[in-house]
């Protein structure tokens, strides 16, 4: 296995019993299962633990990292993938929803946000992802067309550091790779004046045409200039000359030549670094035969980049705050 993953079938049994521990419906009190995922993630198995935290510290040149082999009910156990949400309320707690919450409460705080996408997109911590009919083309849902390159949230004052994504179910076909382009790879592909261009270059869009305060400033690339993070998505990053036309094209070109397909199998857990990665994800054909793909997601804050505020709590939900 490379140095991005993390072969957990060792540590299966333990984090099965760690999976017990939490409150068995997590829907009934949130609030209770978020906390207790929090205090449980202090008896990770301290290799894995060891392993997180140094990827939560440093991250790495490939800008994820993947857990295999985590504790995993049998399919025949799940229930059927669904078609619509929310989850019902009662529904009694995933092995890999456990997963998920735990590694998350290791890297930091479960959070949810308000998008700022209007009623398009559900608040909640625990997102769940799998093919539905008539998806926007640029949400998860979608499964015929690739979604294309984009970080999650970068339009939003305190961006998550992290996306989690745990696999309940992989596609029929096994073709549904999660494609991660890794800015600390393209780099070296980009000439110094498209770097220097796109380095603190603002773009901006506004989420609500009667609120001129709801205008989000997005750069593609800031931070350390040898060492930047990354805001990628072209459906928002609209260019406004033909040097942001060439520059852009250039980051575009350079994030597909180190693409990594990454596919999620049952079992397995995705940790992106969202200030380091875009990421889309390859086309796959639904069945709709109640054992379509099925992942969970969820968002994970960190005390970097100005995440935090104060008075943080594990399940909060995050207003639509634009980044300035």
């Amino acid at each position: 296995m490379s140095a991005s993953t993390i072969d957990c079938s060792p540590f299966r049994e333990e984090l099965a019993e760690l999976a017990s521990a939490l409150p068995g419906v997590p829907r009934a009190d949130l609030d209770v299962f978020f906390q207790e995922s929090v205090r449980l993630a202090e008896r990770l198995p301290s290799e894995l633990r060891d392993r997180v935290d140094e990827f939560n510290d440093n991250g790495n040149v490939d800008g994820y990292l993947l857990l295999r082999g985590l504790p995993v009910e049998p399919d025949e156990d799940l229930p059927a993938t669904p078609t619509a949400s929310p989850p019902p309320q009662d529904r009694p707690l995933l092995s890999m929803e456990a997963m998920l919450c735990l590694i998350g409460s290791q890297l930091g705080l479960l959070t949810a946000y308000d998008q700022g996408y209007g009623n398009r997109r559900s608040i909640t911590v625990l997102h769940e992802l799998y093919p539905t009919p008539e998806a926007h083309h640029l949400s998860g849902g979608t499964s015929t067309i690739q979604l294309e390159f984009h970080t999650d949230l970068s339009h939003h004052a305190h961006q998550p550091n992290y996306i989690l994504l745990s696999c309940s179910r992989g596609d029929h076909e096994g073709k549904a790779a999660t494609l991660v382009g890794s800015i600390r790879k393209a780099l070296p592909l980009l000439s110094p004046e498209v770097r220097s261009h796109l380095f603190d270059r603002v773009f901006t869009r506004q989420f609500d045409a009667a609120d001129p305060g709801a205008t989000a400033n997005v750069k593609p690339l800031y931070g350390d200039p040898d060492d930047p993070f990354v805001s990628f998505n072209r459906s928002f990053l609209t260019a406004e000359t033909e040097e942001d036309v060439a520059a852009l094209d250039a980051l575009s070109a350079a994030l597909t030549a180190v693409t990594e397909p990454v596919l999620l199998t049952r079992g397995d857990l995705l940790v992106i670094d969202n200030f380091r990665i875009a990421h889309g994800r390859a086309p796959f054909s639904a069945r709709w035969d109640g054992r379509d793909r099925w992942l969970h997601r969820a968002y994970v804050r960190t005390k970097r980049n100005g995440q935090f505020e104060g008075g943080e709590r594990p399940g909060a939900i995050i207003p639509f705050i634009p980044r300035r």
